[in-house]
């Protein structure tokens, strides 16, 4: 990775960790440092989310495991749409089905507890379209510009899921954030890191227009070292290692 970048994304999610540490706009767990943090206002936030076309006409939605997209997790199901939850580690996916569940364990399967114990895992993503990408942040600008907590592997589940077709560039991407999460400086985006369409936070919703940023069209497998790709279920199916 060019060690500029690096150190410049490592700078800004020190300084967006500690000024929402300072202001108080944390929720548990805390401390945020290393976390996709959970915040203050996030019913808010979701619901901006539900009121929007994407959200209103998906039939899947795929989000990752973190605080800040489990109320959105839990809106989904009880609007009777399907989710696919990454399991960290790049190791599988859990499906949950709100058809299985009754409306009163709604709450409990969009915890990742809840989803680990009741959905059903699968560990490859065939023939299941996913209309709706819900990534967790740590930053983001007006740009579509997207910071993660710094181990990539989040790009790296989107790069997945369009290697398997379950995506495609046109796939809306949101994500949900504190209002101090939104910065008006650059972030450095390298070919493999995903911008966002649209972000959701306590005072509004951003649709990015400006196009500046490409979403990768899969994995760039000149980035990965050959032995996380042997160690990694998926990356090794992918790869063509039996």
């Amino acid at each position: 990775m060019n060690r500029e970048a690096f150190e410049k994304k490592a700078a800004l999610r020190r300084m967006i960790w500690s000024k929402m540490e300072s202001m108080e706009v944390v929720t548990a767990p805390r401390p945020c440092y290393g976390k996709i943090p959970g915040f203050v206002g996030l019913h808010s936030a979701t619901q901006r989310i539900i009121k929007t076309e994407a959200f209103r006409t998906a039939t899947t939605i795929y989000t990752t495991p973190d605080v800040s997209t489990r109320l959105l997790r839990e809106e989904a199901l009880r609007h009777g749409k399907k989710l696919v939850i990454s399991i960290p580690g790049l190791r599988g996916y859990i499906l949950l089905d709100p058809a299985v569940f009754k409306a009163s364990e709604i709450r409990y399967v969009s915890s990742m507890k809840g989803a680990v114990r009741r959905g059903e895992k699968i560990p490859f993503l065939e023939n299941i379209k996913i209309d709706l990408v819900v990534l967790g942040s740590v930053a983001v600008n007006n740009d579509g510009a997207r910071l993660g907590r710094g181990d990539g592997l989040y790009d790296l589940e989107y790069a997945i899921l369009r290697e398997t077709y379950s995506i495609t560039a046109a796939t809306p991407i949101v994500t949900l954030v504190h209002d101090t999460q939104i910065i008006n400086e650059p972030i450095p985006m390298l070919i493999h890191d995903v911008p966002v369409d649209m972000i959701a936070s306590p005072s509004g919703l951003i649709r990015v227009s400006s196009g500046k940023y490409k979403k990768p069209p899969g994995i760039f497998w000149e980035m990965l070292q050959i032995d996380f790709i042997k160690s990694t279920g998926i990356l090794r199916k992918l790869f063509g290692i039996s």
